[in-house]
């Protein structure tokens, strides 16, 4: 079955729904056509069935069959914390996600995000500089880079850190994909912190995804009539974040 996960996975570029059909279907696979798929992987995977597979996914809606993976993927067992935000951040935004994420690498926390320009790329970054760990979940295939201007944090992450993607080699992402991602980024932290953000964004579906997952939301607040999302969060009833020991 872990073998019928990957090629369905492959055939179906990840497509959950597709995937979902093929197995209801018990729809067959082509042998000969399955070890040429595995034979044009670089990369390391695991299916939903496999000893290794990340526990906290396999309790979240819709968990993804497979995952394609470059890294450590024993990192997604350890303490996560995931981190998300605008891409068109502010400095005050830059600033507070290098700051948070090295604070709690530096407690030996793992951050999770979502390798997108903005906070995303420098909540992974404060985890490197701070030298602790830091996972990447793409909303295009494990083989594309994107943003482009992130391919050296992306190619640095492969190597020392861990990458991750429900979508097999070099697709190119579409807009649906993104919304997708984010369970898998809600899924694998232990608590969200929402750094800077817009009321309506891809970054409220996150907070959407980790409530339905029972996560606690934290929030950096910020100053009114710049990007309320946060302080709309804070006031709804999401934690605010002065400090990282708030957290704890």
């Amino acid at each position: 079955m872990e073998e019928q996960l990957l090629y369905y996975a492959i055939k179906y570029q990840g497509n959950f729904k597709r995937i979902y059909q093929a197995i209801a279907k018990h729809e067959s696979i082509n042998k000969n056509e399955l070890t040429k798929m595995k034979e044009t992987l670089t990369c390391s995977y695991t299916t939903l069935l496999s000893n290794d597979y990340p526990l906290r996914l396999k309790e979240i809606d819709s968990p993804p069959f497979v995952l394609f993976y470059y890294g450590d993927l024993s990192l997604c067992n350890k303490e996560c914390i995931s981190m998300v935000g605008m891409r068109a951040c502010s400095d005050y935004g830059r600033k507070m996600a290098l700051s948070i994420s090295s604070d709690l690498a530096q407690k030996g926390k793992v951050i999770v995000s979502g390798m997108a320009k903005g906070i995303d790329a420098y909540s992974h970054l404060g985890a490197v500089k701070a030298q602790g760990k830091t996972i990447a979940v793409l909303g295009s295939g494990i083989d594309y880079c994107y943003p482009k201007e992130n391919l050296a944090l992306y190619q640095l992450l492969k190597k020392e850190h861990l990458v991750i993607s429900e979508y097999p080699g070099a697709m190119i992402p579409k807009k649906e994909c993104f919304p997708v991602r984010n369970r898998i980024v809600a899924g694998l932290g232990d608590k969200l912190i929402v750094v800077e953000a817009k009321q309506r964004s891809g970054t409220m579906i996150t907070v959407n995804f980790s409530l339905n997952q029972g996560k606690d939301i934290y929030c950096v607040p910020n100053r009114i009539g710049e990007y309320d999302g946060c302080n709309r969060l804070i006031s709804q009833g999401a934690d605010i974040l002065v400090d990282v020991e708030d957290l704890f």
